[in-house]
Formats: C-alpha cells, structure tokens, sequence
C-alpha cells in the first residue's frame, strides 16, 4: 500500500511527489509510461523555462533534470516503461510492463499528471490528399531534438500555438524555409514572446484569419493552398494562395489526457476538457487529485510546478487526515463575459487559509479592462488589467474577506472592457 500514487513523471508528476515527500508522506510512487523522468520536457531544448519557479534561464531538459536530482534523496519510488490501464474509486492502479507485466497497485491518495496530446490533422478535417510530410508539431520536435532526424526542407506550419511557434525558430536554425505560419483565428495562439522570437526574428509570415483549402501531393506533400477567411469561418473568393512545400506542420490544439479520468467517474469540465476541481486541486472523488496539463493545458512549465505542489501538498494533508469532506460543495466560480474558463471551479472556504489563486483565459484580444468579481450581479471587487490575449493565462489573487459569508454559493468573474479614453 502507497502512501501517494503520481501518475505521470513529467513536470507536473515530478512536482507533485516532490511536494508530498516534503509534506512528510514517505511511500510515493510515480508511474511514467516514457523509459525516463521529465516528459514532454526531455524534448524541449530551447531555454526560456523556470524563470519564475527557479529564477534562472533553463532549457526544458535542465528544469526536468532539477527536479529529477530531488528525487535522489528521497524514498520516492519510480516505475518506468510503464502503462496505467485503470485507476479505481477506491485508488486501486491497474498498471503494465514488460517486466512484472500486470499489476494493481493501491494507494491512500493518487494524483493523476498525464499531461496533454496534440489535436492531429482528424481532429480539425483538413481537406485534400493525404501524403507523407504532415506531421504534428510535437512529433517533429521530438524527431529533430530526440531522434536527430530533419523532417523537411520547406516548411508550412498550421497554427500559431507555442509549439508550432518554437518550432518554426527551429526548423529555420536546422537548415530548413520555413515559408508561412498559418492561423485561422484574427490573434495568434501563442505567447507574445514566441511570435516576437520565433517569428520576427526570423522574418517568418503570420497570416492571421487564413486556413488550408486544400492539400496536393502523391507519395510527399507538394503544395497547400491557403486562403482568407471571414469572421464565420468561410473561404473569401479570390484570397486563395498555393504555397509549394515538402512539410506541414500542425500546431492546432493540445488536449488534456484524461481517458483515465472519465474511466473512474471524476466530473469533467467541458470548457477545461479537464478535471472539475476544488481549490487544493481535489477532484469530485475524494483523495483523487488532478493537476498539470491534464487539468488545463499551461503556458509556462513554471505554472505547472506551482499548481502541481500545491496538489502534492494536498494530497499528503488527504492522507494524513484521511476525511473526506463531502458535506461541503463549495462555491462554484463562473466565467462571464469574455472569460473562456476559471480554474479552480470550486473553493471550499473552510480549506481556504488567506486566500485561492484562480486561473482564467480570456476568449479574445483585450488591450485594457476590469476583472470583474460578482455575486448574482453583484460586484464584489474589480482587478485592472491590460493586455489580455486567449494565448496566455492570467491569474487572480480572491482574498477569502472576498466570499466568506455564508451569503455567497457561488461566484463569476468576467470582463468588462476599458473605453479608450478610459
């Protein structure tokens, strides 16, 4: 019997059991389907990671690699090369390996970090022939920085999300043309500083409210076609391009891996494509804990980090009480106007200490604006921001003073935007 299962060995997984070892929970385990620690960070090389969490420039392989050093003096357990087929209510782990081959594990407390996976060219339709060269955005990375193959010479990238930004900087660095990035929305899906680094720097094209039309090769990838679209998503006649290439590249999407948490019944967010989860990141089945990118899909390894110790830490405070709060529901956060999602859904204000960060996205450019905190309509405080894009996640500090009356079931946070003249 575990203490603590983490399922997961990427950041999130790593942070988590870190968190919990700290907490003084001793017998952890972390179940990693890769042959080794950090996940989608090993593949990662570029730097730009733990600005915030370690106060220095990393690349992805050197932040996974800080925190895999903690691990050595710890009684951490690590199961590598390993499959989770099944977590049960009652925190049975059926899990697989060409060693010991099936087995079901138990533990007091699990923390599901899977991670996230790529929309792929199914999941958006795209139209024409299907010949080789069209890869996600993530598998050319890992082929370029892992494997040591180039995937093209002339390149098209679908989608402005972070990866498929990095991964035009470098494309263009390994020797390929990079000849167009692609996004069908009117504002790009990445952060600034990517579009800015890996775009400009470089001269690379963003055509922004463009998509493919059309896909033409035989046993390679030729040509797209690439054409202007309205606000509904329809092709605008006479805006059609051909762009000659070898290579597509997709970035349109990550989603959270959550086959195991549907399996054992955690509630689900439509918006999140995440777990519902309560402050301390506790999912709807008590003593299952969530956090990552399995949760919400993450701008900064940084963040992930931070919500991944606070749900390690959690889980630890589960196990060492072992009560299952179930009386208490909570207040449930709303998003507004403007506001895509919030994370956490719920805070429970008896676990809430001073006070609950709350992520949210925005669902469109805003130059300047009010967060707006309310109940029922009714405004309970306003935050000023600027600079608001879908691309990049913003945070909210709710002091509890904020909700703590026994009023307030439930809370909405919206925005209303800033006139020019203010």
């Amino acid at each position: 019997m575990y203490d603590l299962i983490v399922i997961g060995g990427g950041p999130a997984g790593l942070a988590a059991a870190v968190s919990a070892y700290e907490e003084g929970l001793e017998k952890i385990l972390i179940i990693e389907r890769d042959v080794e620690l950090g996940g989608i960070l090993n593949q990662c090389i570029h730097n730009g990671f733990g600005l915030h969490y370690f106060k220095e420039e990393l690349t992805g392989p050197e932040y996974a690699g800080k925190f895999i050093e903690k691990l050595k003096d710890t009684t951490i357990e690590v199961m590598l090369d390993t499959i989770c087929l099944e977590v049960t209510e009652d925190k049975q782990v059926h899990v697989m390996n060409k060693t010991k081959g099936y087995q079901v594990l138990s533990g007091k407390a699990i923390v599901l970090a899977m991670g996230c996976r790529e929309r792929t060219r199914g999941a958006i339709q795209l139209p024409g022939a299907r010949p080789a060269g069209i890869l996600t955005a993530g598998a050319a990375q890992r082929y370029v920085n892992m494997e040591g193959y180039m995937v093209g010479k002339k390149v098209v990238i679908l989608g402005s999300g972070d990866i498929g930004l990095i991964m035009a900087r470098r494309m263009t660095l390994e020797g390929a043309e990079v000849l167009a990035c692609i996004e069908v929305m009117p504002y790009s899906g990445g952060l600034n500083r990517n579009i800015v680094q890996c775009l400009h720097d470089f001269d690379i094209p963003l055509y922004l409210s463009h998509s493919i039309i059309d896909i033409k090769g035989n046993e390679r990838l030729e040509s797209i076609t690439m054409a202007e679209i309205d606000e509904k998503r329809h092709v605008i006649p006479g805006t059609e391009t051909v762009i000659e290439c070898d290579t597509l590249l997709l970035s349109v999407g990550l989603i959270p891996e959550n086959e195991i948490s549907r399996k054992v019944g955690v509630e689900m967010d439509r918006r999140t494509k995440g777990a519902l989860v309560f402050e301390n990141r506790e999912t709807s089945i008590p003593g299952i804990f969530a956090c990552g990118n399995v949760l919400h899909v993450h701008d900064l390894v940084d963040h992930v980090s931070a919500e991944s110790m606070l749900a390690g830490k959690s889980a630890a405070e589960y196990v060492k009480n072992i009560v299952a709060e179930k009386e208490n529901q909570g207040i449930e956060i709303q998003n507004g106007e403007g506001v895509s999602y919030v994370l956490p859904q719920k805070i429970r204000k008896n676990h809430v200490d001073k006070k609950v960060e709350v992520y949210f996205r925005v669902n469109r450019v805003i130059e300047e604006c009010e967060v707006v905190l309310s109940h029922h309509g009714e405004v309970i405080k306003t935050f000023k921001k600027k600079d608001l894009a879908p691309g990049e996640m913003e945070t909210l500090n709710l002091r509890k003073k904020y909700f703590e009356s026994d009023d307030i079931n439930e809370l909405e946070i919206s925005i209303k935007e800033m006139s020019n003249n203010g």
